[in-house]
């Protein structure tokens, strides 16, 4: 009887793998019998349920290890590390030889060799699934085509597999798939609810989206915030495949979109037009074709832009591939009724599983065209290299090597080529030191990636992006930079590495002086305070003997006397000696506190620094790429922990327990009327309260500061438009990411550890403060000519103009720090993080006058 059974059990579930296999490959068929399927593999109908990460994990080392077309490996961990994984399918022989096949392909990136016999070598094919976490049909996708790839036994499968070497990456944002799919699973009904106001449909806050840090992983090619974002370009650069896709979803009453996208104005001009012209062309033949097989709707080149480099659909295009972007209409869950018929999960999937399989047949039947491209796309980028007036571009930071470094981190990571700057010299007002300074030629094969971090773009066809329309990575880095113009200049010796720190600590018998100008100051100075020790910061310039000679230190140094300590003076040099070693830093020591000129290091002019123990109010409303950009400043650059509130838990918060409040863009209009009394009374007693853009409108319209914003003029309303051009109207006046230059005040402590008035900024919002009536108030005002890059109107630039950026506010013995602005965009504004820190670490010494 229990054999009958298990033969029943077998046939049935044969019989349901089946009709799976003609739902989601109607055309196909021939399945290796011996390779699992998903469903066989998992046990479940793919569309059932959403697949957990592990699982996916499971099922692509299961390919790898009973077929000989495919491997697998792990290219690095995320931050809750989960494994991110790359299965590559080929055929056997390929497999064996597949060093050697990598050798020969990256001849086509090699201007200098001539071109392979590239009847010789495979296309590579990169399919990257689910970047966003809750856009969770593609991942289920990759476990199909995966199966398909490696099982299929069709002629025009092994045609794949002889002619193409494909990596799937089945999540490129494992934490967020499963943040996503535990959602979606406990929530599931039997029968499943359809109705969009569902709760499956509906993801409490944070949601599955983002990575750990609620980061957009789709937006960090470029930056390279994050650690899944390293780990892919070590992988990307490894390879430079012909053919990237980023598979997403969108609204549920959509449809399909594939490339191309919007038309000319909103391309990147630094991908040339063959890409545009002729790749994406090609490729939408293929698309729509399997689309239509499908009978599916579908649309392109009405939406979406192409022109930032850090999409996963961009960055390929500037490495002489071709990027490509899928949406398709989410059932956000496993059932929801639509504007027609319900939308199933499992159709969601289908469509995908069609644009892949599309994608590789496409690539695969058009190998020499996309081989082609990439040699004369770098060829290409050497010419323009060559002839560009701009011979190279040097910069450094004489008195911070850490933003120095971390920009020459960036470039290498992208492999562009960095060189020494050999010689100490004076470009554009500013002087570039020898040892502290580097030089990237604009003559190399990475010209395209060299003109994206370093150009300055203020002209445009178009007037709404989709994204960010500047990205310019020198001003993000706030580093001093000039362009070198009149002959290409001595280069140094070629980085391969980051220049290594070598901080020294000598023991001082008097006091440790700490430079704040160096990025990583905030760090070490950290240490110090969680370990007890007292520190004050300079609000006047001074010298102190050090090494038997005077030395000059600014605003914002920081001073730990060796006697004025509950520690002795053997422990606080090991502390010290601490605080060096993780932050790079040299500490300066001094035997005396005397000197010709300027204060006394026992100078009122040194403020004693408070340990900050902040808390920021997060959930509901709370714009989540924002919070979690300060949760990863502190995590990654400082090592400090961050107390971390749900809107709806902070009437619970006893605010004595904390020195500092952030609050970042969001809505708080539903926040008691108690707990506003309460932050008042706790700002009039001592503490700082940090707001960003929407929280400081906040508080301004809560009375919590006496700051006012700016009187909204009157638009002069156009005449009669049309109705279709009413978005591309309304989208041109806002500010959606553009740099501006603002003025900062050097002796504020807010600006402590800067040297320069000028410096860049970014802004996405277009809330405008009043000028204070106090005229030592203002930390931070844009200039009278602000606009560096990016496309905003003219009425946005006339708004701007000389209008706060940064202003201080007084109560009682607190204060508030209103910024209208985000110095920490998306993990890479290192230029303008230390106003944010310095408000952090310095706000309890500040008396708002």
């Amino acid at each position: 009887m229990k054999r009958l059974f298990l033969l029943l059990f077998a046939f049935v579930f044969t019989g349901l793998a089946q009709a799976q296999n003609e739902y989601f490959f109607p055309e196909h068929g021939n399945f290796d019998p011996s390779i699992p399927s998903p469903e066989e593999f998992l046990g479940y109908p793919i569309g059932e349920w959403h697949t957990r990460h592990d699982n996916i994990v499971a099922y692509m080392e299961k390919l790898a290890a009973v077929s000989d077309r495919a491997t697998v490996q792990n290219i690095g961990y995320t931050y809750e590390h989960r494994a991110q994984v790359v299965l590559t399918i080929s055929s056997p022989a390929n497999l064996s030889r597949l060093e050697a096949i990598r050798t020969e392909h990256l001849k086509l990136t090699d201007p200098a060799q001539p071109i392979p016999d590239i009847s010789k070598i495979p296309a590579i094919i990169h399919l990257g699934y689910n970047v966003h976490g809750n856009e969770p049909s593609s991942a289920e996708a990759a476990l199909l085509t995966a199966y398909y790839l490696v099982a299929s036994n069709e002629p025009e499968a092994e045609q794949y597999r002889q002619n193409g070497v494909i990596f799937i990456e089945p999540s490129l944002n494992p934490d967020g798939r499963d943040r996503h799919a535990n959602w979606a699973n406990m929530h599931k009904g039997f029968p499943p609810v359809a109705d969009p106001i569902d709760r499956e449909h509906n993801e409490v806050w944070p949601g599955g989206r983002t990575n750990h840090y609620w980061y957009d992983l789709n937006r960090d090619w470029l930056p390279l915030a994050h650690i899944e974002s390293q780990n892919r370009i070590k992988w990307h650069q490894k390879w430079y495949p012909n053919m990237v896709t980023d598979f997403h979803e969108m609204g549920t009453n959509s449809t399909y979109f594939f490339e191309p996208t919007k038309p000319y104005g909103s391309e990147n001009p630094v991908v040339g037009r063959k890409n545009y012209d002729v790749l994406n062309p090609v490729m939408a033949k293929y698309f729509h074709e399997s689309m239509d097989d499908l009978g599916s709707l579908y649309f392109l080149r009405e939406q979406y832009d192409n022109s930032y480099p850090g999409y996963g659909a961009t960055y390929a295009d500037i490495h002489g591939g071709l990027g490509v972007t899928f949406e398709q209409a989410s059932s956000r869950g496993h059932l929801q009724h639509t504007t027609t018929k319900d939308i199933t999960f499992s159709f969601t999937i289908r469509n995908h599983v069609a644009t892949s399989l599309a994608t590789v047949k496409g690539v695969v039947k058009e190998k020499e065209t996309f081989q082609r491209h990439m040699k004369e796309f770098f060829e290409e980028s050497v010419k323009q290299g060559a002839a560009d007036p701009i011979k190279a571009y040097v910069f450094g930071d004489n008195f911070d090597s850490g933003r120095t470094n971390a920009f020459v981190d960036l470039l290498l990571q992208h492999h562009v080529k960095v060189y020494e700057n050999p010689t100490t010299q004076t470009l554009s007002g500013q002087r570039f030191e020898s040892g502290k300074s580097y030089l990237v030629p604009t003559n190399q094969k990475q010209y395209r990636m060299v003109r994206s971090v370093f150009e300055k773009v203020k002209q445009y066809d178009d007037s709404v992006f989709y994204d960010a329309s500047t990205w310019t990575m020198i001003l993000a880095y706030g580093l001093p930079h000039a362009e070198i113009k009149a002959k290409a200049p001595a280069l140094g010796t070629e980085l391969t590495a980051v220049p290594a720190a070598k901080p020294t600590v000598e023991k001082a018998s008097y006091a440790y002086i700490l430079d704040w100008r160096e990025y990583a100051a905030p760090k070490a100075l950290y240490h110090l305070l969680k370990n007890g020790v007292f520190a004050k910061v300079a609000y006047q310039p001074f010298s102190a003997i050090v090494k038997g000679a005077e030395k000059n230190y600014s605003y914002g140094s920081i001073l730990v006397s060796v006697a004025d300590q509950n520690v002795d003076a053997d422990k606080l040099f090991s502390l010290v000696k601490e605080a060096s070693e993780l932050s790079g830093l040299t500490f300066d020591a001094t035997a005396t506190g005397y000197t010709d000129k300027g204060v006394g290091l026992g100078s009122r002019s040194f403020e004693t620094v408070t340990f900050p123990k902040a808390l920021m109010v997060i959930g509901e409303g709370i714009f989540l790429y924002e919070a979690g950009e300060v949760w990863h400043l502190l995590d990654s650059k400082i090592g400090m922990p961050i107390t971390k509130v749900d809107k709806g838990d902070i009437g619970q918060v006893r605010l004595s327990d904390y020195n500092t409040v952030i609050l970042v863009n969001g809505r708080y209009n539903d926040v008691s009327d108690s707990f506003i009394e309460d932050l008042k009374a706790w700002v009039r007693g001592g503490g700082t309260l940090i707001t960003q853009k929407g929280a400081t409108k906040w508080a301004i319209s809560k009375g919590l500061v006496k700051e006012k914003l700016a009187e909204s003029k009157d638009e002069k309303t156009p005449g009669r438009m049309d109705y279709e051009d009413a978005r591309n109207y309304y989208g041109a006046q806002s500010i959606g990411g553009v740099i501006f230059e603002a003025d900062i005040d050097l002796t504020n402590p807010i600006a402590f550890g800067y040297t320069s008035k000028k410096l860049p900024v970014y802004r996405n919002s277009s809330i405008f403060l009043k000028p204070s009536e106090s005229p030592f108030r203002t930390a931070a005002q844009y200039t009278a000519q602000p606009w560096l890059a990016g496309f905003v109107t003219p009425s946005n630039v006339e708004k701007v103009k000389n209008s706060p950026s940064i202003l201080l506010d007084g109560s009682g013995r607190g204060r508030t720090i209103l910024f209208t602005d985000n110095c920490n965009f998306r993990g890479y504004w290192y230029g303008t993080n230390k106003l944010f820190l310095n408000a952090l670490f310095f706000g309890s010494t500040i008396s708002v006058p």
